[in-house]
């Protein structure tokens, strides 16, 4: 008896295995076809248990009832182990000895509660997934355009139905493109230019799952060595994501060229060439300004630079910032102004090509932010490139060569509004001062007028009317 109970559970083991293998690869083969009549680039999810519940969601436009299912199956997974490790002979005896005469035994321990509530817990569970398998039923047939009697051959053989309809050409999804609703393209890259920076920005995506979002599209520009560059744009507009792929710290589908020598190829040695102040100070408060600048030249400046070379540079640093009769002073004692000049020499010392700075001025009065943009003005002058997110521009406007005006188009995607000299700003927007023209790309929910496509465009069909190559700005290239 016990060698043919043993016999039979093994057969019945193997059979179920068989079972569930054979449903996985149905479903999987069936989704995979799907997804690739559907030209879906990574059908292979398909294979993937919960990645391929993500691709259908996507598929049938139902994300977050996939997700929801996903959810729901983890959660009966997690009851179902539950239940598992229940003692139900524990369960069984307490209830025998409960039923006895005179018996003190108290039926609902914590053992038998366990077992309600996750039986519970496990009917509402399935109870809730079949809803949400209805509804993901519901998308297919919507989908690829079938009755919704189907559902019922669905709500018994699933993977069946997947194998046929994905196998068979006359099942086929009808996907409705979504229409382009961004400013047109310029059709126009900038030209190399050998002492600047040159960049090209197709786009960049960002993966959230299975979906891609697009944060920057379409941005053509050259800045020449001693420019002085204010990058304007509102909230959400793509300053940041746009600096992070000038410098390489998050990569786009991109050439960035600083002194024709390619950022993205040979990031390890141009990454110095690259100064980024953030608007935030990541500096020790109990060192002193000499300690903290000469920890920033054992970082930044080549190995085989001696220590007297380091002296001397740190020395010229300190000089050129004013910070000499400071550097004994511990960074806790620094005035706001005089963190910010720190800040600035930290990443001056190994004397970059490009500098970029966010928000420099923040916290600081008229007169401390005017001289420290006098300060940046004069780093320019000496043959750099220094690039600027400031939100109170007009104040030191006077300062600035050029501006890059960025702003959010309708697929709220960062755009190219304008790039070109400070004085052709003004007339380009119709607009006197940056604050104003910052207003008029603005979303309207934003406060702004929302005529950020409006400029977009704008500044394409100027872009392919006229070759500004001549003076470093972008141009269409040979």
């Amino acid at each position: 008896m016990d060698v043919s109970a043993q016999t039979s559970g093994s057969i019945s083991s193997v059979s179920s295995y068989v079972i569930d293998l054979t449903s996985y690869l149905m479903l999987s083969i069936g989704l995979f076809c799907m997804l690739k009549k559907a030209e879906v680039k990574k059908a292979w999810v398909a294979f993937v248990p919960i990645l391929r519940f993500l691709a259908l969601g996507k598929l049938i436009k139902r994300d977050k009832d996939c997700r929801v299912y996903i959810w729901l199956t983890i959660l009966f997974y997690v009851i179902t182990k539950v239940l598992a490790n229940i003692d139900y002979d524990f369960i069984m005896q307490t209830i025998a000895e409960a039923n006895e005469p005179n018996s003190n035994v108290e039926v609902l321990n914590p053992e038998t509660r366990l077992l309600l509530l996750s039986t519970a817990a496990a009917l509402a569970v399935m109870l809730a997934e079949f809803i949400y398998k209805i509804r993901i039923y519901l998308g297919l047939c919507e989908t690829f355009k079938q009755r919704r009697r189907w559902i019922l051959l669905m709500i018994f053989v699933w993977p069946l139905v997947m194998l046929i309809w994905g196998l068979k050409k006359k099942y086929m999804p009808v996907i409705e493109k979504e229409e382009e609703g961004g400013a047109q393209l310029s059709g126009v890259e900038a030209k190399l230019i050998k002492d600047g920076l040159t960049v090209n920005i197709k786009e960049r995506l960002a993966k959230d799952g299975l979906h891609e979002k697009r944060l920057l599209r379409d941005i053509h520009l050259s800045i020449p060595r001693g420019h002085m560059v204010l990058l304007l744009g509102g909230s959400g507009a793509g300053k940041t994501t746009f600096l992070n792929a000038v410098t390489g710290y998050e990569p786009a589908d991109a050439q960035i060229l600083l002194s024709g020598k390619d950022v993205y190829k040979e990031y390890e040695t141009m990454k110095y060439d690259v100064g980024f102040v953030p608007q935030q100070d990541l500096m020790r408060g109990n060192d002193t300004v000499l300690r903290t600048l000469s920890d920033a030249a054992s970082m930044r400046l080549p190995n085989n630079m001696t220590a007297d070379g380091r002296k001397k540079r740190v020395q010229y640093v300190l000089e050129a910032f004013g910070l000499s009769m400071l550097q004994g002073t511990l960074v806790d004692k620094l005035s706001g102004g005089q963190r910010k000049r720190l800040s600035i020499a930290m990443e001056f010392i190994s004397d970059p090509s490009l500098f970029i700075l966010d928000e420099p001025d923040s916290g600081l009065d008229g007169v401390v932010a005017r001289s420290l943009f006098e300060k940046l003005r004069m780093i320019a002058d000496d043959g750099k490139i220094v690039v600027v997110i400031t939100h109170t521009p007009d104040r030191v406007i006077d300062l600035f060569d050029d501006v890059i005006v960025l702003a959010k188009d309708v697929d709220r995607t960062g755009r190219l509004a304008y790039y070109g000299d400070i004085k052709e700003a003004g007339p380009f927007f119709g607009k006197q001062t940056m604050e104003q023209i910052l207003l008029s790309i603005n979303q309207k929910e934003e406060g702004g007028e929302g005529r950020a496509n409006e400029f977009v465009a704008k500044y394409a069909e100027w872009l392919q009317e006229s070759d500004r190559t001549d003076d470093g700005k972008a141009g269409v290239a040979e």
